[in-house]
């Protein structure tokens, strides 16, 4: 039986929800329309996000107005879900440097820095490596780089690899870390131990027995972010191609 706290709504379903190019586009504000879409669905079931940002850039991305990103869904995961709430209260937390060591972190970085200096693409801007409390995320071109860059970067990079082959050197190097290398967005992949993909944020919700988990994502192949939980036997997973996707999706499934 799904817990109390959700079970007056009609629906005994969580919907979770990656956040880039699934409820707005990638680095972007979140339109009114999937805002409308995500406060109407919430009237049926239960709903969350999930997310390899800090909270504070999926704030950015999912606030529109005065809102509280928090008050508007039931779970918010960031980092995967190792920065949690469940109904605004905070979860237990992870930490990358408490998992990895300082030792092993601080050579993972000096590797990544040495290798980003020599590759040789069109442009760099800055901001290379970001730490987030569970993760590292690493950009070959800079998190700075503008809309325009970001999107010129992401079409130069399904030509010439870039980020596929930088993980690739990496899973070779730091194998005995045991870590995970997880594409994402259009600039950058994510670095986390392994089982600290978006399948973590799951175990935040077993106790509210929900009767079906959905996850929407768009990087859900081998590789993409979004994979592990969009393969997880644990969820129904859907595809999107944009928010715009997504909104026909959901509207179809629970909205008709």
């Amino acid at each position: 039986m799904v817990s109390a706290d959700f079970a007056e709504r009609p629906f005994k379903k969580l919907v979770l929800f990656d956040v880039d190019e699934t409820l707005s586009p990638s680095r972007q504000k979140a339109s009114s329309e999937i805002i409308e879409l995500l406060r109407d669905l919430r009237k049926q079931m239960a709903i969350g996000f999930v997310g390899g940002s800090d909270l504070v850039k999926i704030s950015e991305q999912l606030t529109v107005g005065n809102m509280n990103v928090l008050e508007e869904f039931d779970f918010g995961f960031a980092e995967n879900g190792l920065t949690a709430y469940r109904l605004g209260k905070p979860l237990e937390s992870q930490s990358f440097i408490k998992a990895v060591g300082e030792k092993d972190y601080q050579e993972l970085v000096n590797f990544i820095l040495h290798y980003v200096a020599d590759l040789n693409i069109p442009i760099k801007r800055g901001t290379f490596v970001e730490f987030r409390n569970g993760m590292i995320n690493v950009s070959p071109i800079g998190r700075n780089a503008t809309v325009q860059e970001r999107n010129d970067f992401e079409a130069y990079d399904k030509e010439h690899h870039v980020r596929a082959n930088f993980v690739e050197v990496l899973q070779e190097k730091f194998k005995r870390l045991n870590l995970t290398f997880s594409i994402g967005g259009k600039i950058s992949f994510d670095i986390f131990p392994q089982g600290w993909d978006k399948t973590y944020c799951l175990r935040h919700v077993e106790k509210d027995n929900f009767e079906e988990i959905h996850f929407f994502g768009d990087k859900t192949s081998k590789g993409g972010n979004d994979y592990e939980i969009f393969s997880d036997s644990r969820t129904v997973g859907h595809t999107v191609k944009s928010p715009a996707d997504t909104i026909r999706i959901c509207t179809e499934l629970f909205l008709s």
